[in-house]
């Protein structure tokens, strides 16, 4: 990897969960503290976006044209959108690379995660930042919405499944603190008793009980290895705490992503 002091930041998280919002945060935060940070807007269906952005994928690619000419349906069109903008994404990080000022470039990902992180396209742009610069993953998880089990159980399936894909350091930012305290998730994640209880609570006699049971004992070795910083983007709260978490992690060694483990195997 080439020597460079910029971190690359993935902002990843589904849709509704407050990505758009934490960007935002940054934005002013590293505004109003002077931190040198470039923005880049990687998703094409976003009608406005809540930060001010030096790249945006809707200035090189027309997602409206994209789904006309190609009569895609709307994941289809994100995903061919993304497949054009990579070839050309090289250019993108030869701009940061220009810019020796630059402490962070954050990258706003679609809410349509499948679309960036189970994708070739995403899979490049993933590995071209990695080889260029320091690269760590923000995984955004809605707080709110992860009040029950089932629901937090596919939202850590979401994060374990990018963890091992992309290969990158990751944070998790627990996000709307402002409307719901993390404290709960925090520990569900760091106390498999009170899971279980928590599981206990909510049983419905169905199958999906056990699984939860099953799956949470399986992730607390996950849980180990991925700090979680609370935030919460209409206030700004955490999101020092989160800047800070992302220039420890920017050191980390990079495990190897399965997708590299399957085209050696190809």
């Amino acid at each position: 990897m080439a020597e460079n002091k910029t971190a690359a930041v993935l902002v990843v998280g589904l849709a509704g969960s407050g990505k758009s919002t934490l960007m935002n945060a940054l934005n002013q935060y590293t505004y109003d503290n002077k931190k040198m940070t470039y923005y880049v807007n990687l998703d094409p269906a976003t009608a406005d976006v809540d930060f001010s952005a030096n790249v945006d994928i809707r200035d090189t690619v027309k997602y409206g044209e994209v789904m006309q000419k190609f009569n895609l349906g709307p994941n289809g069109a994100i995903l061919t959108s993304l497949n054009l903008f990579s070839t050309k994404f090289h250019e993108v990080v030869s701009l940061i690379q220009k810019r020796k000022d630059l402490e962070y470039a954050i990258f706003d990902t679609p809410g349509q995660i499948e679309a960036f992180a189970w994708s070739a396209s995403g899979g490049m742009i993933t590995q071209e930042l990695a080889a260029a610069f320091p690269t760590v993953v923000v995984f955004v998880v809605d707080v709110p919405r992860c009040t029950k089990t089932p629901t937090f159980i596919s939202t850590m399936l979401y994060a374990c499944s990018i963890l091992y894909r992309s290969g990158l350091p990751m944070v998790m930012a627990l996000t709307k603190t402002d409307v719901k305290p993390a404290q709960e998730i925090i520990d569900w994640m760091t106390d498999e008793d009170k899971f279980n209880a928590a599981i206990d609570s909510e049983n419905d006699g169905s199958y999906f009980t056990d699984f939860n049971r099953a799956t949470g004992s399986i992730f607390s070795e996950f849980y180990n290895a991925i700090p979680v910083i609370p935030v919460s983007g209409r206030t700004g709260e955490g999101v020092k705490e989160l800047l800070a978490k992302i220039d420890e992690l920017k050191n980390k060694p990079r495990m190897e992503p399965i997708h590299d483990k399957e085209q050696a195997e190809e």
